[in-house]
């Protein structure tokens, strides 16, 4: 394989200028007590402006000699995890994946560092922004294409993690979770994570449950605090704002802007992002169920199954949701036997004695809701 105009593999790395020796003899010393060539490695690793070449050397070297990475190098290995591989060249890119299958399969202890740091490169880079002393850091809008590329080996990593630990699923869990971007981030930001985290499904199918669980449980989060009568009071407002700029000639109502009727944004900020996070949702519902156009009966099934597990847990017993229920309403859409067996399960809990009558009352109101809302539900 060619890369940069030279076979990658046969071909020995290129010599770039780097301080001190080998990583192997620096370990060595390390181990003897000497910090002085250890901390200078570390130091060099964290240089902004360190270069391909030499991070393909220093990923090579670590390989040769990844069975010595023991516990006692902990603060390396952050280092290393730390480097900026995502935007460097095919090469660097390819070693480092190299580099970290080597490392989980050889030193299990630092699986979950390194499901760690794929896992924050889930949602554009940071940048730091600072408004009157306020920090308002959040996400870059990087272009589409740069981004979609960074996710592809995010994802590549950790298919090539799995490859060498098959058990990482249950690792990967409660990181996917821990490492969910707080609401108040941009809508960029959480629908970025979520689509990603939708997309691990699909290479690790039995976490697909445990997905939707935290990607439901945010958006109820989101529900919650975008209450109806708030979202219509803020559509009133935005018009009304509107109207008033209109009439001063400094803003022409035929064309659309954000926040307007049809735009498909809303005035109410959680809402905005409540909106997105449902459109990625069901775009991953169509998908699943929907593979080129026809509809696949058993995935539907087991994705109904999930749900409607999750519509339990989660959505029936939380107070004062309004929207995030019309996720497996959209599902039932895709055929009138989904929608019936979602509506007998509805009313086996309103009938069930042991159950809290909140929890009853509830079922009821969200049989109405369907009957009342599902056009594709038939009238006799």
């Amino acid at each position: 394989m060619e890369i940069g105009g030279r076979d990658f593999l046969n071909t020995p790395p290129t010599k770039t200028v780097r301080f001190g020796g080998s990583v192997v003899a620096t370990l060595a010393k390390y181990k003897q007590g000497d910090l002085q060539q250890y901390e200078l490695l570390k130091h060099q690793l964290s240089d902004p402006d360190i270069k391909d070449g030499q991070i393909i050397n220093w990923l090579q070297e670590f390989r040769s000699c990844v069975t010595l990475l023991g516990k006692d190098h902990e603060h390396l290995i952050h280092t290393i995890l730390r480097l900026p591989w995502l935007d460097r060249s095919p090469a660097v890119i390819e070693e480092y994946l190299a580099f970290l299958g080597n490392l989980v399969s050889a030193q299990t202890v630092f699986l979950c560092a390194c499901l760690k740091m794929v896992v924050s490169h889930f949602i554009p880079k940071r940048v730091k922004i600072c408004e009157g002393g306020v920090d308002i850091s959040d996400s870059d809008d990087d272009d589409d294409e740069n981004l979609a590329r960074s996710f592809g080996h995010c994802h590549q990593a950790l298919q090539v993690i799995l490859r060498y630990v098959p058990s990482t699923s249950h690792f990967l869990v409660p990181i996917l979770n821990e490492k969910f971007p707080f609401v108040q981030k941009s809508s960029r930001t959480l629908e970025c994570y979520v689509h990603n985290l939708l997309r691990v499904t699909v290479y690790i199918p039995t976490i697909q449950r445990d997905v939707l669980e935290i990607v439901i449980g945010k958006m109820l989060k989101l529900d919650v605090s975008a209450p109806r009568a708030a979202i219509e009071e803020a559509e009133e407002r935005g018009l009304q704002h509107r109207s008033e700029l209109s009439e001063e000639g400094l803003f022409d109502m035929d064309e659309d802007e954000p926040g307007e009727q049809g735009s498909g944004l809303t005035a109410h900020p959680m809402a905005e992002k409540l909106d997105s996070l449902m459109m990625v949702t069901m775009s991953y519902i169509r998908d699943s169920c929907l593979p080129k156009g026809a509809l696949d009966v058993e995935r539907t099934k087991e994705l109904f199954r999930d749900l409607l597990s999750i519509f339990d847990k989660l959505i029936l017993p939380t107070h004062a949701s309004c929207h995030v229920q019309y996720i497996l309403f959209y599902l039932c859409s895709f055929r009138v036997a989904l929608a019936e067996a979602f509506l007998e399960h509805l009313w086996k809990v309103f009938q069930n004695p042991s159950l809290a009558p909140v929890l009853r009352q509830a079922a009821a109101g969200y049989m109405g809701s369907l009957l009342a809302r599902a056009s594709f539900l038939p009238v006799v």
